[in-house]
């Protein structure tokens, strides 16, 4: 028996007989072509690329019309552009490489650029597997090679491309998935949570120690993988995935039913997405709309900004899918550095530098064109408009000022936009939490950004593992500064949400209530849990226990003490009392 740790992407147990897939990378020849030979190289790149898109659209074909289809629809649309296509094209000419080596150098110094966190380090892997594909196109291979299983199996790779992710996966006889690489941001880990497929990514040598046909089970929510476990572990994992199936089906017994606690306060559950294959899991969970949507994979991969009328075709589409729900769309939260190849700046310190509204604010004409699509769009739907790093009045009057200039603009046009669509930002700085009270005033909601708020609070870099330890949701001056933005909302009577990781954490549901939170964004498969607490909960009694953990010094005594008080209250959902976010998975 082989014991594995990944990174668990999508929850649910799964035990089953491995089915390998092979994810080759492609071998590169490298060599320089004679200047006559160049445009006949030329040739073979353009026919290398007509045929992946051709793959990827007879693909995208087999999937019908479901929501998985869209990262297909991405994938065809990078292979497809002409600026990428150039720029191999012109180190072909410029430097007399060979087409397989000028794509391999293109996408190479194109992942360079685009960094290496978590969410741009995903959209690098999209750029990666579709030059892989171009490749293996040029040298005359098949990507590679997928025949769907015959048998209710578990999928083991190295790393699964997307395009055949989507293909297993929609199949219906997968039954898990286990990767070697890749992160829970992965287009390959969404499309498994949006199909609802038990999956762990970053299992480490996986591919290499499981071979086809043994037995496997894993846990998509601890990250757990046994590969040939003994009957004793199989047992185990069986009891822990019909535990797990009669809790999911006891919590989505109240999907229908509003998140209201005992003593009669509402609280909205909305759900944080990227893509809109994603939203039959908010309507699945019970969530309520959409409390986050990230606009910035429309600006990855891509050697120029994104069109209006692609940024129109993204948010319409999200709104007809949610209906009559409300959809909060965030404007671009990346910086200079991050942006398409020839609009890129350079900075020392991205985090703290020229990022989010004031890199917006800097640059008008990006922030026009995402505002004329958004108002636009805004007739598909009920939109809310949400602007990040908001640290000033200044910063908002500005963006609201450039926001109304974009309507009036549209009107002239006559093309038509909503009466009403409210304008909000994200408290996300200690210095948007202590004025809270003036920004309120400003606009029509907030949404607490706690991830970066308690990094910025307590100048720690959560990626970091030498500091991680020290990021504390519960943190005494964190939970002054949530508590100082719901007051300021509460004064001016605008709602006031959270969007961060603390908003999904059943743990963390009390103390939220007490403070005063009246909407909730997460996860969607966050949603059951989150509103199983507040169904039981009664507020009287949450503000009793926040207080009572206030008046402790440390903030490893809060969130042990507040630990201790949810698995008193809530055993079934918190079976190991007493740990704190250091020790514990939130």
């Amino acid at each position: 028996m082989a014991k594995l740790t990944g990174i668990p992407a999508s929850p649910g147990v799964a035990i089953g007989r491995v089915f390998p897939v092979d994810r080759r990378r492609a071998r590169v020849p490298r060599y320089h072509v004679q200047p006559d030979q160049v445009e006949n190289e030329i040739g073979r790149l353009d026919a290398a690329v007509k045929e992946s898109v051709d793959q990827l659209e007879q693909i995208r074909r087999s999937l019908g019309d479901g929501e998985q289809g869209d990262i297909l629809d991405a994938h065809r649309m990078m292979a497809d552009d002409p600026t990428l296509l150039e720029g191999a094209k012109g180190l072909i000419r410029d430097e007399l490489l060979n087409a397989e080596w000028a794509v391999r150098r293109l996408v190479r110094d194109m992942s360079e650029k685009l960094g290496a966190d978590g969410y741009l380090a995903e959209r690098r892997a999209d750029l990666d597997e579709v030059g892989d594909r171009v490749v293996h196109n040029l040298i005359g291979e098949k990507p590679i090679t997928v025949s769907l299983p015959d048998a209710d199996v578990v999928i083991v790779a190295y790393d699964l491309p997307t395009a055949e992710a989507a293909i297993l996966l929609a199949s219906g006889r997968v039954k898990g998935l286990v990767t070697d690489f890749g992160s829970k941001t992965s287009h390959t880990a969404i499309l498994a949570r949006a199909l609802e497929v038990p999956c762990v990514v970053g299992a480490g040598q996986a591919s290499e120690i499981a071979r086809a046909g043994d037995l496997i089970a894993l846990d998509g929510s601890t990250g757990e993988v046994l590969v040939s476990p003994d009957p004793e572990e199989v047992k185990r994992f069986e009891a822990a995935r019909a535990a797990a199936r009669s809790r999911e089906a006891a919590l989505l017994e109240d999907r229908d039913l509003p998140a209201q606690t005992l003593d009669g306060r509402r609280v909205y559950l909305l759900a944080n997405i990227e893509f809109p294959e994603e939203v039959p899991s908010v309507l699945a969970h019970g969530g309520e709309g959409v409390g986050l949507y990230r606009t910035e994979f429309l600006y990855l991969n891509r050697e120029e900004l994104p069109t209006e009328e692609e940024h129109y075709r993204a948010y319409s589409t999200i709104l007809e899918r949610m209906k009559d729900l409300p959809v909060t769309i965030r404007t671009l939260d990346l910086g200079g550095d991050k942006l398409p190849i020839g609009q890129r700046s350079h900075e020392p310190n991205p985090a703290l530098g020229l990022r989010a509204i004031r890199f917006t604010l800097r640059h008008p004409q990006l922030f026009r064109t995402q505002c004329r699509a958004l108002l636009r769009a805004s007739m598909h739907g009920k939109l809310q408009i949400m602007l990040p790093m908001i640290a000033a009045v200044g910063e908002l009057r500005e963006a609201k000022a450039q926001i109304e200039a974009v309507r009036q603009e549209l009107l002239r046009e006559g093309k038509p936009v909503a009466e009403k669509i409210p304008i909000g930002i994200m408290i996300e700085t200690p210095a948007a939490a202590l004025a809270a009270d003036r920004l309120a005033q400003e606009c029509d909601f907030f949404s607490i950004g706690t991830n970066d708020l308690i990094q910025y609070s307590l100048a720690i870099d959560r990626s970091n593992r030498d500091v991680a330890y020290l990021y504390r949701p519960l943190h005494l001056g964190v939970l002054r500064l949530i508590q100082s933005s719901v007051e300021g909302a509460q004064a001016a009577g605008i709602e006031c949400a959270m969007c961060g990781e603390m908003a999904g954490d059943p743990a963390y549901v009390l103390v939220l209530l007490a403070l005063g939170l009246d909407t909730l964004s997460m996860n969607p498969a966050d949603i059951p849990k989150v509103k199983r607490v507040i169904r039981a909960a009664d507020v009287r009694d949450a503000r009793k226990m926040l207080d009572e953990a206030m008046a402790f010094s440390s903030h490893d005594e809060i969130e042990r003490y507040v630990l201790e008080q949810m698995q008193k209250r809530f055993p079934t959902l918190f079976p190991d009392p007493g740990r704190t976010a250091s020790e514990r998975s939130i």
